[in-house]
Order: C-alpha cells, then sequence, then structure tokens
C-alpha cells in the first residue's frame, strides 16, 4: 500500500497511452469536432477534479481501508471468510455499487445536473472517460468513503477496485472497435466499447441503458441492457442534442457552469429498454 499512487499512476498513464495509440492507428468513428480542443478540455476538468479532491478529501480510501482492518471494523468483519474472499466480495460489491451510483445520477434530477457534463461531449474517446464534473468526482469519493467504511472493505480490495475502474472508464469510452469475434463474448463479462457507446447515444431510451462501468452483468441483471441501438454503431449519433455547439464543449468555464445553467432536457428519465 505504501507505493498506491506508482501503482494506479502507471496503470492509469499505460491505458492512456495505449487507447490513444490504437486510436491514432484504428479508430472507430471520425471526431466530428477534432480531438486537440477536446482532449484539453477533457485533461483540464481531470485536473480540476484532481485539484478539488486534494483540497476537500478528508483521507484517501486506502488509508481508511486500513484503518478498518486495525480495527477488524465494518459489515464484513461479523462473518467468518477467508482474506481473499473478503477482497472479492468487497470488489463486486463496490462495482455494483458504482453502477446504481450511475444510475442515480441519470435519475435524480440534481444529479443528472452534474452528470450531464459527461454525455455533452459530442465525440467519445479514451479522453472522454476522465470527462466528469469535479462535484461529481468528490460526491462519487464520498459514497465510495461510506461504503469503505461500512463494510470494512481491505486495503487491497479498494487499491484493485480503483485500479480497475480507471482502467475500464479509459477502455470502454476508446475510439476502437473490437472484432466481432472478440467483441460478443467478451461483453458478456466486461463493458466494451459498443456496448457504451450506446449509453452515450442522443436517444434517451439509449442513454438510460448500460449503465455498467466494468462487469457488465449488472445491467443484465438489473433490466438496464441495451444490445443494440437503433443505428448502427458507426452511425450513432452521441452526445446531448442540447449542447451540441462547439462553443457550449470547448471552454473549461462553461463546462464548470453547466450543472447551474437552466436548459431543459428529459434525458434523466429512467425508460425501459428494449432488449
Amino acid at each position: 500500500m505504501a507505493h498506491e499512487n506508482y501503482y494506479r499512476l502507471g496503470v492509469f498513464l499505460g491505458m492512456l497511452l495505449l487507447m490513444m495509440l490504437w486510436e491514432a492507428l484504428a479508430p472507430a468513428r471520425r471526431d466530428p469536432v477534432g480531438r486537440s480542443w477536446r482532449w484539453r478540455t477533457n485533461l483540464l476538468l481531470m485536473v480540476s477534479g484532481s485539484l478539488l479532491m486534494r483540497l476537500l478529501a478528508p483521507i484517501s480510501l486506502v488509508a481508511l481501508a486500513q484503518v478498518n482492518q486495525q480495527q477488524s471494523f465494518g459489515l464484513w468483519y461479523l462473518f467468518a471468510m477467508p482474506y481473499w474472499l473478503m477482497v472479492l466480495l468487497s470488489v463486486l460489491f463496490l462495482d455494483m455499487a458504482i453502477y446504481w451510483q450511475h444510475r442515480l445520477f441519470h435519475r435524480i434530477p440534481l444529479l443528472w445536473r452534474l452528470h450531464q457534463v459527461h454525455h455533452a461531449d459530442p465525440h467519445i474517446d479514451s479522453t472522454s472517460g476522465l470527462r466528469f464534473h469535479p462535484l461529481e468526482i468528490l460526491l462519487s469519493y464520498f459514497i465510495k468513503l461510506l461504503l469503505v467504511f461500512l463494510l470494512g472493505v481491505p486495503a487491497l480490495a479498494v487499491l484493485l477496485f480503483e485500479i480497475i475502474l480507471n482502467a475500464s472508464a479509459i477502455f470502454n469510452h476508446s475510439n476502437i472497435r473490437l472484432p466481432a469475434l472478440v467483441e460478443r463474448p467478451l461483453r458478456w463479462f466486461i463493458v466494451t466499447q459498443q456496448m457504451h457507446r450506446i449509453h452515450h447515444s442522443q436517444r434517451v431510451v439509449e442513454t438510460n441503458s448500460n449503465y455498467g462501468f466494468n462487469l457488465s452483468v449488472w445491467d443484465r441483471v438489473f433490466g438496464s441492457y441495451c444490445a443494440k441501438g437503433r443505428k448502427s454503431d458507426a452511425q450513432l449519433d452521441i452526445g446531448l442534442v442540447q449542447y451540441l455547439k462547439p462553443e457550449q464543449n470547448t471552454g473549461l468555464a462553461f463546462l464548470l457552469s453547466l450543472p447551474f445553467r437552466l436548459v431543459k432536457d428529459t434525458t434523466r428519465n429512467d425508460k425501459p429498454v428494449k432488449r
């Protein structure tokens, strides 16, 4: 755990560079607006979120988990189970919790105001997995903090989950297309690019589907899985229709203020998805 930051940073940079290289060599879709300003804006949002976390996050999740372990505090410690099972169950439970967090951010109007910053991107690639409003990042941190504290999640499980979550976000947002022979069986286990692009569709019924970030099982279990959009993956319309103008996505100041602007939309309605 002493080298937590090195592990997280190493996997993060490795996955980001790998996906960027893959996108450059074999992009799945044409970027309609140009990646230079999109990359700048998305990366600046990530830096803004990191700075806010530095200022307001009282303790790292791994550090909290270590304190819990020392005190044997949390729900898991009420049961006699081996350490490896505790780690496995913790990672699975946290992944499911992020699924429901994501779904609630679509359902609850106040939370959608924050999350729409992510969906306003008119094209998605590996940097879109970093594009979240700083307040959403902070709120997500406190949700995970509460879960880690109450469950007694082991420090190793927290570290593994955070690494997997960050890598998955970059992977499934990347502008690549896996061969059908690989993609179809793979999406039974993890969220693929084609599966997640449906979630970024301009159609409300498709936006409100495929909420998973890592494991795809939660969408199937909780009835939010959408196998294919009305349009093909190559023709899918990405983004939010009310934020398609370049000036609405190029400026950091605009995106930071976006949750506080009054814009009518219906994309938060959690409608059932046809399977």
